[in-house]
Order: C-alpha cells, then sequence, then structure tokens
C-alpha cells in the first residue's frame, strides 16, 4: 500500500511571533512544488494564528505542539484544547512528545485522553513514542514503545485510526546528534506496524504512517526514507531554519 510521506518540523519553544511568521513565509516558495509528502510545521502557540493566517492557500499545514484532555470550555487555567487549536488554523496536534513526557509528567493515559480529544475536534493527532538509551541497552526498547502505543491508542476505531500519525522518536537521538542507524529506526518502524497490526488489524496497520525522529537532518533523511515502514519525518532543530527544513522536504 502506497502511503503518502509527512515531513513535519516541530518548532519547539523557539521564535517569537514576527520570527514564525519570517520563516514560514521563506519555507513557502521553497516546498511549493513538495506534492510527494504533507508538509507541517509546528510554531508555539502564540504564532499558530499568524503563521496560519500568511500561509493559508499554501501546501503548508500547521499543527499545534500539545492539547489539553479537555475538549469543553471550562476552567483549566493554563489549558488549550483541540478544538482551540483548530479555530487558530491548525490541523494537526503534535501528542506524547518524549520531552513532555519527560519534564511535565504526560503519561499513556493522557496522551490517550488528548488523542481522542483531538479526534473529536476534526484535528489528526500526530502521537509520539520512544525509548531511553537505558532502556535500548538493556533490550527493553520493543516492550516499552508497544506499551506506549497500546495505552496512547487505546479504545480508537479503524475511523479513529484514520486520524492518527506516529513518530518514533529515540529520546536518546533526540537533540544529541546521534541518529538511529537507518537500519534500527527500520527495525522499530516495523515493530511499530505489528503492534498497530495486533490491536487494530492489518488494514490499518497497512495504512497508519509511521515518521521517524531524533536528530533528522538533511544529510540523513535520504537514507532513512528508502526504509520500507518509514513515512516522513518528524524534524527539531533541522527544521528552524527554512533552507535546511526544505532540504529535508524535498529529500528526493
Amino acid at each position: 500500500m502506497t502511503r503518502k510521506p509527512v515531513i513535519a518540523g516541530n518548532w519547539k519553544m523557539y521564535k517569537l511571533i514576527d520570527e514564525s511568521v519570517d520563516t514560514a513565509l521563506n519555507l513557502k516558495p521553497l516546498v511549493a512544488n513538495a506534492t510527494h509528502c504533507d508538509v507541517i510545521i509546528a510554531p508555539v502557540f502564540t504564532a499558530l494564528k499568524s503563521v496560519a493566517d500568511r500561509i493559508e492557500g499554501s501546501n503548508i499545514l500547521v499543527a499545534g505542539q500539545d492539547c489539553s484532555t479537555q475538549n469543553t470550555f471550562g476552567a483549566h487555567t493554563g489549558e488549550i484544547t483541540a478544538s482551540m487549536l483548530l479555530d487558530a488554523g491548525c490541523s494537526h496536534v503534535i501528542i506524547g512528545h518524549s520531552e513532555r513526557r519527560q519534564f511535565y509528567g504526560e503519561t499513556n493515559e493522557s496522551v490517550n485522553h488528548k488523542a481522542k480529544a483531538a479526534i473529536g475536534a476534526g484535528l489528526t493527532a500526530i502521537v509520539c513514542v520512544g525509548e531511553h538509551l537505558a532502556e535500548r541497552e538493556s533490550g527493553d526498547a520493543e516492550n516499552v514503545v508497544s506499551e506506549q502505543l497500546s495505552g496512547g491508542l487505546e479504545g480508537l476505531t479503524a475511523n479513529d485510526m484514520e486520524r492518527i500519525i506516529i513518530a518514533y522518536e529515540p529520546v536518546w537521538a533526540i537533540g544529541t546528534g546521534k541518529t538511529a542507524t537507518p537500519e534500527q529506526a527500520q527495525e522499530m518502524h516495523s515493530c511499530i506496524r505489528r503492534f498497530v497490526s495486533k490491536d487494530h488489524g492489518s488494514e490499518v496497520a497497512a495504512k497508519v504512517r509511521i515518521l521517524y525522529g531524533g536528530s533528522v537532518k538533511p544529510e540523513n533523511i535520504s537514507e532513512l526514507m528508502l526504509q520500507a515502514d518509514i513515512d516522513g519525518a518528524l524534524v527539531g532543530g533541522a527544521s528552524l531554519d527554512a533552507e535546511s527544513f526544505a532540504k529535508i522536504v524535498n529529500y528526493r
């Protein structure tokens, strides 16, 4: 089955509004002919509306970097609902990034609630999974990722899964300059597809897009994309520069 690749840029906690808009506008002509993949950028919350408005009508989609487990208005100070992201111009939202899990108490259960809230609002959820170095070295990587998937995607229907993208990010390769070899990445992506098949059926597993994240750069994207089960990339630092990110988008 042919799965359309996704190249997504996670800008993390970088760029003020004007800087975000400038980067998006610089990126726009550089990826205008990229019909081979979906292009997504995830600015900070404060810049989402400004960026989405300025690139409206282009082939660049906008994602939030997180959302609330709640999707109803209420007394939840500091939270942002998935419907608010949709209202700001987002089509996607990143959920369960390792930095959210490691530093802000994200759990498989909260990932599950957020994924359901995102889908309920009409967003596509980019659900992140991945192991720490100690877990990989102890041979427990597959079990860790399997538990994250089972917990994070629990209760989702086949229709729900059409709005799920999975991003595999080995924590030891995020922002470290280390990258899983294409073979290591492919091995885990293949396992992820088997996990999804076990829990949601082979038809869903064949359709779901699985991205690789972890120090993705223009220099390594082509080799990664040659792997059978790697359907794109969730890019961190290299997405902050329009020219660098465009090279990743235009990997072919």
